[in-house]
């Protein structure tokens, strides 16, 4: 069979995100570095060029200026005496030339004694009519920038020039003994920034875990379409606390905002139940445990999330590391936190579904004590019969359904709720059965359809199941069930003879798994039993009260609405559905 080729393996000849971020950073400190070097040899050249211009007038304009040259202008032989001097003015202020003319441009001095008595090449209009001037220009040297200043008389005559200038080789060779400094300030740039973009492409190593752009286009592709088609809640929290994603179904159990349209926010400001946000913000493990919010029963799954110890070589990117890694720092001894990963499952229907089960057993448990109980008192009866006590016989038989239509009328005629009826005959029966007095009251209307008949049921079932349990140990072996519907409210007490509650430690008792018992009973886990009372309580807007008074009293108010289109029948469903 051939070899189905994984979405996510890394293609041939493919680099990484790291590493195309490193060559293109280094490319472009490359070019930003040859970029700001050639702007900065252009400033360069430009003001060496402006300082040796600056630097030539000021010294045409001192000899233009000097006595000297004045008087040996108006010498019989001027070049005689003003050349040495001009040569020794080209030594000392290291500039090429240093030419004097007349007005009518022959030259007295010049480097090349063969251009004495010529005529002096570039601009002088502006000498000859008293200003200085600078001029880039070429010359018998070459292209040079030259300064000329007009050498005045006592009359204020110009009677010579003065032209200082420096060839453009000489300020070339000048320019290029900078071009060094320059080179290694732009090697420098480029080391230090390849080192930069080397540490970072690190990094981007290692949080991408090598992937390439492409691959991570596609993980991202695989993981979000994985995300929003599971039929779980997937919820994921970062190391700070933070629910940072959670998919559609997630949100529609906690009742947070759709996926994608909340930012990453501390748990605790979102609101949720309790036991939720305290196993989210605790960053620890869990395996199925159970939770309950206002109107779901979830069970949650929580592991810490941990890095691949494989990149793009790896064939299975939709597995979750099942152990942390460690910290890179050797000899740490920590693992590398970086989340947890929770799965949400929604228990409700099903736990629904069992508290039906387990009605139907009470009932079922119910009928057969009943039997038990008819044959006894029918094998009685046959007995009495047969001793020729007839009358007795059928004072006894009278008496048995006397007493159970009195208990069936006494709820049909005040309560008139046909599945609570139901329930309380079977707790009548499973409570003799144990042996235990069960001694029950009703009084008032309920009117039909007013309360939730599931919830009723729920929190009617259960608190009786914890009561018989609390009783059997006690020495009465009593429980007294009080039901008083009157001004709006539906009022259920609920009392035993049993060893009563704590109440400093009531929402210990109320919290998930917690019990009011000792030990179990012989119904069992009644830890869930009370969280689903307290659950049901809270959907039916009510309130539960717990005394100690020589045994648990729990005393629960609800409010009575009136039954209107839409609203729940007493099978627990909405009209219409």
């Amino acid at each position: 069979m051939a070899a189905t080729a994984h979405p996510a393996a890394a293609p041939r000849g493919t680099y990484s995100l790291a590493t195309r971020l490193f060559l293109v950073q280094l490319l472009l400190v490359a070019l930003v570095t040859a970029a700001l070097s050639a702007t900065s040899y252009a400033t360069s050249q430009s003001r060496a060029h402006e300082a040796t211009a600056d630097r030539v007038l000021s010294i045409a304009e001192t000899l233009a200026n000097d006595p000297f040259v004045a008087s040996a202008v108006a010498s019989p032989d001027p070049s005689a005496r003003l050349q040495p001097y001009s040569l020794k003015v080209n030594a000392m202020a290291h500039v090429d030339f240093v030419t004097i003319m007349a007005p009518d441009r022959t030259r007295f001095t010049h480097p090349n004694a063969e251009q004495l008595g010529r005529h002096y090449i570039g601009s002088i209009e502006q000498a000859l009519a008293g200003h200085s001037q600078i001029e880039q220009y070429i010359g018998t040297l070459g292209p040079s920038v030259r300064a000329i200043a007009p050498v005045f008389d006592d009359d204020g005559q110009v009677i010579a020039m003065v032209a200082v200038g420096v060839t453009l080789q000489t300020l070339s060779l000048t320019q290029a003994a900078a071009l060094p400094a320059i080179l290694w300030v732009a090697l420098a740039a480029v080391v230090l920034g390849g080192i930069g973009a080397w540490l970072l492409s690190r990094y981007l190593r290692r949080v991408t875990l090598g992937y390439g752009p492409e691959e991570l286009r596609s993980l991202f592709a695989y993981y979000d379409s994985a995300l929003h088609s599971l039929r779980e809640g997937l919820v994921l929290v970062d190391e700070k606390g933070r629910l940072v994603l959670y998919n559609d179904q997630a949100a529609d159990l906690l009742g947070l905002p759709p996926a994608g349209a909340l930012k990453p926010a501390p748990v605790a400001s979102l609101g949720l139940p309790e036991t939720v946000a305290e196993l989210f913000a605790s960053g620890r493990r869990a395996a199925d445990e159970i939770h309950l919010t206002r109107d779901r029963i979830l069970v949650i799954s929580q592991q810490r999330a941990a890095q691949p110890d494989t990149g793009p070589t790896a064939r299975f990117p939709f597995r979750w590391a099942p152990a942390v890694r460690r910290g890179a720092a050797a000899g740490r001894g920590t693992s590398r936190y970086l989340g947890t990963v929770a799965t949400l499952r929604d228990h409700t229907e099903l736990q629904a579904l069992t508290g039906e089960l387990e009605s139907m057993k009470t009932l079922s448990e119910a009928l057969r004590a009943q039997t038990h109980e008819h044959a006894n008192r029918l094998h009685t009866v046959a007995t009495m019969i047969e001793l020729g006590r007839e009358r007795e016989a059928l004072d006894f038989a009278v008496q048995d359904r006397q007493e159970s239509q009195r208990l069936t009328d006494e709820f049909v005629q005040s309560i008139d709720e046909p599945f609570l009826t139901a329930l309380m005959i079977g707790k009548a029966a499973q409570a003799h059965e144990r042996g235990i007095r069960l001694t029950m009251t009703a009084s008032g209307e309920l009117p039909p359809g007013s309360l939730d008949a599931r919830d009723l049921v729920t929190v009617t079932g259960n608190l009786l199941d914890n009561a018989f349990d609390a009783a059997a140990s006690s020495e009465l072996r009593s429980v007294w069930a009080d039901f008083s519907a009157a001004d709006g409210m539906l009022i259920i007490s609920v009392a035993d003879s049993g060893p009563g509650v704590d109440t400093e430690h009531l929402d210990e008792i109320f919290r998930l798994g917690g019990t009011s018992k000792a030990s179990g009973g012989a119904s069992g886990g009644r830890g869930l039993g009370l969280a689903l009372v307290r659950q049901a309580v809270a959907r039916l807007d009510g309130t539960l009260d717990v005394e100690s008074d020589g045994g648990a009293i729990f005393t629960v108010t609800l409010p009575l609405l009136p039954q209107v289109p839409g609203s729940r029948q007493p099978g627990g469903a909405p009209d219409g559905r």
